[in-house]
């Protein structure tokens, strides 16, 4: 392709390069391709500004599940630098007010608290219960990738990313200030981040498309690695122009 412009691959809370594999290997051919590494920070902007200086000028930048927070943030940051914008699996808005917001914080601190207890391997099994689509809970090499991936953090890794995820400014605004390509994708049976928020977020966008994975749950890239990579080619093909 030639393309003028790096792709940013920024992956979500506690993944590394692995939840990106499939789709590395295939966009990788069209353009210079980055993977950011969130490591201790514990604000969406400190990554952001990581995963910006990853690569210099033009950036199509993807993000799943909190890295589609980051992503967001990225736009933020450097308007003039992303051309293109896919979001994963993942949400637009701060930290609810009230129960719904102190349910969320309080699920999040609990599964912290095993991790310090039991061990990373041990809370990433309990957090795939509702990650991942039910009929996929038996794929013993997909459960054994995502926990594998988790296993290779710590628990200050969990902690400083938790606390980004509760101090997560709106983003609700920012959309209409990308003028390249976007997605919004998601997976149809998500029950973190569902099909409505991803409808918003593809209109919220001058160029938005919506891709919805059947049989899918939250970790899009790993259950249907073929779907989504298919998307983010699409994707990647609109922003070349």
């Amino acid at each position: 392709m030639g393309a003028s412009f790096s792709i940013v691959l920024v992956p979500g809370l506690l993944c590394d390069a692995a939840v990106w594999r499939a789709q590395h290997a295939a966009l990788a051919p069209l353009a210079p391709v980055a993977i950011a590494d969130h490591g201790l920070c514990d604000t969406l902007p400190a990554m952001a500004r990581q995963a910006l200086a990853l690569c210099a000028g033009p950036i199509a930048v993807a993000g799943h599940s909190m890295g589609g927070r980051v992503a967001l943030e990225m736009l933020r940051l450097a308007p003039d630098r992303i051309v293109g914008l896919a979001l994963l699996d993942t949400g637009l808005h701060a930290l609810a007010a009230g129960e719904a917001g102190e349910r969320e914080r309080a699920g999040r601190l609990r599964l912290l608290a095993q991790a310090r207890s039991a061990g990373m391997r041990a809370m990433a099994r309990t957090w795939a219960q509702d990650m991942v689509h039910p009929d996929r809970l038996g794929d013993a090499p997909l459960l054994d990738s995502i926990l594998d991936m988790f296993a290779r953090k710590t628990p200050a890794h969990f902690a400083a990313q938790i606390e980004a995820l509760l101090r997560r400014p709106d983003a609700a605004g920012l959309l209409a200030d990308l003028d390249g390509a976007g997605l919004a994708l998601c997976g149809r049976e998500d029950r973190w981040s569902a099909v409505p928020a991803h409808e918003d977020m593809a209109k919220r966008m001058r160029a938005g498309e919506l891709v919805v994975i059947e049989h899918c749950g939250h970790m899009s890239t790993l259950e249907q690695p073929q779907a989504v990579t298919q998307a983010l080619l699409r994707w990647v093909q609109r922003v070349a122009g």
